[in-house]
């Protein structure tokens, strides 16, 4: 089994550039696979941050604007992406690196993807109008019931919420409680992490340039492809900031607004960001500049057997 470097960082740490930069200076070539639930979508480029050609400096980047906004993209097609495209990077003889911070997919390339059966559309339905009527709240309590833990786990994202509930009702049992695949490859965790208020900073900082670049507009593209109000919420209206930032465009909000209330959220993200990096990927993050040192020595090993 082939062992994959993970670079991976909260939001706002920029992961992109430091892979872009080990990638360059290796011995060896390297091509980057981003683990990203959002950055996947085409068109959602600015309030995404996906690297622009001229950022990736001619390394080649995978998984990067692969699908339409109104298509389904879940973890389970994203690992199958991931694994083929980590066999044919491979095969060309370079060195893959997978680069992002999307916890549930991270973990998923790590320990493997539950055994759990296909969804079933008219249970999904059902759950959906309970979802509406009753609330999210609603909702966590009935798998806390059933398991403390894997409510933990729903980190209160909707779409993962309704299909928790519609797999309890069907058979008994929550996601979690499910056997995994084996990965296809092992994974060795790089992880990093700047000081609190240098993060405030960094977030702060990239907020207002997003949205004086044009997130606004991007997200009223975005609406007039994806009613934003449709229940339960779309996955791409899951992405932090975007509401905010048609609120702007929509004169609800001034830019000054939005952008605080976007700080506000980010920062909370990328409290669980870390702690989810901690508990679940076992990774004790480092500084960037350590992280930089571990993996340029990662990449010039070139790929290895495990």
């Amino acid at each position: 089994m082939i062992r994959v470097p993970i670079l991976t960082a909260p939001t706002a740490s920029g992961k992109s550039a430091l892979a872009v930069r080990a990638a360059l200076a290796a011995p060896v070539p390297v091509e980057i696979i981003a683990v990203d639930a959002f950055t996947v979508y085409r068109g959602l480029d600015i309030g995404t941050a996906t690297p622009t050609v001229a950022e990736r400096h001619g390394v080649p980047h995978h998984l990067l604007d692969i699908v339409d906004v109104t298509e389904n993209y879940d973890v389970a097609r994203f690992v199958a992406d991931a694994e083929a495209a980590v066999q044919a990077i491979v095969a060309r003889g370079a060195v893959p690196l997978l680069v992002g911070g999307t916890g549930f997919y991270l973990r998923a390339l790590q320990r493997g993807l539950p055994t759990t059966p296909p969804s079933d559309p008219e249970m999904r339905r059902a759950v959906e109008a309970d979802l509406t009527a009753r609330g999210l709240e609603a909702l966590l309590a009935e798998i806390r019931a059933a398991d403390p833990a894997e409510e933990a786990r729903m980190q209160r994202n909707p779409r993962r919420v309704v299909r928790a509930v519609e797999l309890l009702r069907r058979t008994g049992r929550v996601p979690g409680a499910y056997p995994l695949r084996p990965p296809a490859f092992a994974c060795e965790v790089i992880a990093y992490g700047h000081p609190a208020d240098e993060t405030t900073h960094r977030i702060a900082e990239r907020t207002l340039g997003m949205l004086r670049a044009g997130w606004p507009q991007e997200a009223a593209w975005l609406a007039a492809h994806v009613d934003p109000d449709t229940e339960p919420q779309p996955t791409v209206w899951q992405a932090l900031g975007y509401r905010d930032a048609l609120a702007v465009q929509r004169g609800h909000l001034s830019v000054g607004a939005a952008a605080t209330r976007i700080d506000l959220a980010t920062r909370q993200y990328v409290k669980r960001q870390a702690t989810f990096i901690r508990t679940q990927l076992g990774a004790t993050p480092l500084t960037e500049a350590e992280a930089a040192r571990l993996l340029a020595a990662r990449l010039a090993g070139g790929a290895r057997e495990v």
